[in-house]
Order: structure tokens, then C-alpha cells, then sequence
């Protein structure tokens, strides 16, 4: 599963043949407020945001509530209002609150017993409102203070055993025994983010090594980053020329350069407006600038 932030990136998934995408909680902070991930975003942000991807696409959109935004009374109706946004699942950390990006130091857990009691009323309030919902609790123990290994998978077996949540991301795997071993000791489907040494498994590996789903939380948005960061400082330094650099880069590319009308149905506005518009007001498509290229 890939992820990062804006429907448009999210487009480009579904296109490209994937079956899910996450919308990461780290992107929005980003894109959004150009801040760090750490528990500024309230729930209205992101839900209004993740509305915007269900809408959008056709492929299931699992998105990123954080801590649920406080106690158990939080997590009731912030599950209720992202069923209500439409989009497929949601997971909430175990982390306090304010929390920290799941990639960085400093991160503190909540009490077992408190976290077993907001997953619990998390599947509660799904309950109400939609059975097919899925709640996944993701475990941050590994790497947070006073963590283990051995107590995070205790803590995910409790909120499978204990709260019903559907499944357990494991997030912080850096080994690929640490990936099998989670996915034999948990009795849910499991899903695993990978930040140990490289090479990363292949997907045959992450099949034989039994998780359910391996994410990739930001990687979209993380690619489209790093080729913004290039790009700026070729702007600077060559001016006009690295725009027509771009060009063709992209035209080199094996996949070609990006149709973004293609991707986000700019057909769709024209065949509204011929179907609806009275035929004096409709649009001149063929000898306006622009007529002669692709929708990009």
C-alpha cells in the first residue's frame, strides 16, 4: 500500500494499478502547514482532507487519525466521522498525545489498559454506523520509551484479543525476522512498514514472511518531494533551461510524461458541459491556446 497526501497523488496510484492508498498523516502536516508530524492537526483536518481522496478515487483510501485525537470519548466520534467521510479504514496509534512521527525519537506509549479501552470503543462506534469498516490499532512500542519487542507484541495481541480491532500495523520492523515472527505470534492480519538496511524485501519476500499488507507511508509523496527539491535548485542555478531539462526527462521516461488531465478526468468537465450547457454558451475547445496539446 503507497501513501502520501493529495487526491491528485492518489489518482496517480489508482492509475498506475494499486489496489489501496494511505493517507499519511506526516504529508498532510507537510503540505497542509509545512510542519513537522507532532500532534497539531486536529481531527477536522484530516477528515475533511481524507473526504477529499474517497471522493475521488475508486480504490479503498486508509487514512491516518493519529492518537484519535485524545481519550476513548475522542476516538467514538472521530471513527464515526471518518465512516462518514467515505473512506475504508482508519488506524490510531497507541502513543501519548501529543504524539510524534512514528519514524522519530521521542515517542511515549499510553498504558496498556487505557489503550485496550479506546480500541474497544473505537470498534464500538464503528459498530453503530458500519460492520465493514476497518480498524486498525498501530503499535509504536518498538523504538518508544521503555519499548520492547516482546511487550509491543504482547500489547497487539491484548488489542486483538481484547479489543477486536480487525488488524495490527507493527510499525519500526528493521529486520525481516522481526517481520516473520509478528506475523506468526499475532493472531490478526498484520501489517508491517520496513525501515532496516537495505535492500528492502522483495514482494515475494514480504509474501513468504506472512504479513497481510506492507505500507509504504510516504513514498509517493516522498518521491514527488525530493524531485521538487532538485528541481528548484536546477531552476536557480540554470534558469529557463532546466524547464526544458524537465520536459525531457519526462519525455525519456518509460512511462512518459504525466498526462495530469487524463488523471484527474479533465474529459469528464467537457462531456458535463456539452451534455448540460446551451450550445451558445459551451466552450471553444478547438481554436483556443492549448487546443493542439495533451490534457497535462
Amino acid at each position: 500500500m503507497p501513501g502520501g497526501f493529495s487526491p491528485f497523488l492518489a489518482r496517480m496510484a489508482e492509475v498506475a494499478g494499486f489496489e489501496s492508498f494511505f493517507l499519511a498523516g506526516s504529508q498532510t502536516a507537510a503540505y497542509l502547514y509545512g510542519l513537522p508530524e507532532g500532534g497539531i492537526m486536529g481531527m477536522r483536518d484530516i477528515v475533511d482532507h481524507a473526504r477529499h481522496l474517497a471522493t475521488r478515487c475508486s480504490i479503498p483510501i486508509f487514512a491516518d487519525a493519529d492518537t484519535g485525537y485524545g481519550n476513548a470519548v475522542n476516538v467514538h466520534f472521530t471513527v464515526q466521522e471518518y465512516i462518514r467521510a467515505g473512506v475504508a479504514g482508519m488506524h490510531i496509534e497507541d502513543q501519548e498525545f501529543p504524539k510524534k512521527s512514528g519514524l522519530h525519537a521521542g515517542r511515549r506509549c499510553i498504558p496498556l489498559e487505557e489503550a485496550v479501552g479506546k480500541y474497544r470503543a473505537a470498534v464500538a462506534a464503528r459498530d453503530e454506523l458500519d460492520p465493514d469498516f476497518v480498524i486498525c490499532a498501530r503499535c509504536d512500542l518498538i523504538g518508544a520509551e521503555g519499548g520492547t519487542f516482546d511487550g509491543a507484541i504482547e500489547r497487539a495481541v491484548a488489542y486483538v484479543n481484547d479489543a477486536k480491532v480487525d488488524m495490527i500495523w507493527m510499525n519500526s520492523m528493521h529486520s525481516r525476522d522481526e517481520i516473520k515472527e509478528v506475523s506468526a505470534r499475532i493472531p490478526a492480519p498484520v501489517m508491517v512498514s520496513y525501515y532496516g538496511a537495505p535492500p528492502t524485501p522483495t514482494i515475494d519476500e514480504f509474501r513468504a514472511l506472512g504479513p497481510a499488507v506492507v505500507i509504504f507511508p510516504a513514498c509517493i509523496a516522498s518521491a514527488a518531494t525530493q524531485a521538487a527539491w532538485s528541481f528548484v535548485h536546477e531552476l536557480k542555478a540554470k534558469g529557463p533551461a532546466a524547464m526544458d531539462e524537465l520536459r525531457e526527462r519526462a519525455q525519456q521516461s518509460p512511462w512518459g510524461a504525466i498526462d495530469s488531465g487524463g488523471v484527474l478526468s479533465e474529459q469528464t468537465i467537457r462531456d458535463i458541459e456539452a451534455q448540460f450547457l446551451p450550445s451558445e454558451i459551451q466552450r471553444d475547445y478547438e481554436s483556443t491556446f492549448g487546443h493542439t496539446s495533451t490534457l497535462t
